[in-house]
């Protein structure tokens, strides 16, 4: 299982890119597959071809009309694991024994 955490925005449009972000947002949200966004990307968890499958809409989505695209992506494989996104946040809120601000 695998947990993806990337981000991708356009260098040629601009300050403001939520639109940008939105359309990726709506590709994610739509393919099914388990994520959480945060402020500054988006976390996804899946096989591995289940979440390359949604960067590269996303990617695909973004150029259709940006020339200039920037990507970060960051992976963490673990064999036969789900359910990290929430239960990594649990192990360490078990260990300090309280709820934390997620």
């Amino acid at each position: 299982m695998v947990l993806l955490e990337f981000s991708m925005s356009p260098f040629d449009k601009g300050e403001s890119l939520s639109k940008y972000v939105a359309r990726s947002l709506d590709i994610i949200d739509r393919s099914g597959i388990a994520y959480r966004l945060t402020p500054m990307g988006t976390i996804l968890e899946g096989e591995w071809g289940e979440v390359m499958k949604v960067v590269t809409d996303c990617f695909e989505a973004m150029r259709a009309d940006c020339k200039r695209v920037s990507t970060a992506i960051r992976i963490d494989y673990r064999e036969g694991t789900e359910s990290r996104l929430d239960s990594k946040i649990a192990a360490i809120e078990e260990k300090l024994g309280r709820k934390l601000r997620t």
